[in-house]
């Protein structure tokens, strides 16, 4: 079993910061790409960062310079720190990790977290 628990979430005013968490437990050989991703009301879900295991990072345009993704590979944690927060930004949003459970497979597979949400008021 693996599970992913997002927090940090909640609601904040516009301008101002959340930083979010999402820890990774149970049986992990190791994880690979973490990223997350943003579902606003009516619409898809949509990618707003990703980071490989090496710290590479990836951003949407809309979160290039406001928002920073980071992990800590010791942790099995990933975080993404929000900045300049807009009302466009009001989403629930999902850590998604590419895990690998065993060292005896080299499968992996998509594990993805219940999502927490994020309000901007204007």
């Amino acid at each position: 079993q693996v599970q992913l628990v997002e927090s940090g979430g909640g609601l904040v005013q516009a301008g101002g910061s959340l930083r979010l968490s999402c820890a990774a437990s149970g049986s992990i050989f190791r994880i690979n790409d973490m990223g997350w991703y943003q579902q606003a009301p009516g619409k898809q879900r949509e990618l707003v960062a990703t980071i490989t295991r090496g710290s590479v990072t990836n951003y949407a345009d809309s979160a290039k310079g406001r928002f920073t993704i980071s992990r800590d590979n010791a942790k099995n944690t990933v975080y993404l720190q929000m900045n300049t927060l807009k009302p466009e930004d009001t989403a629930v949003y999902y850590c998604k990790a590419n895990i690998r459970r065993s060292a005896f497979s080299a499968d992996t597979r998509d594990y993805w977290g219940q999502g927490t949400q994020v309000t901007v008021s204007s």
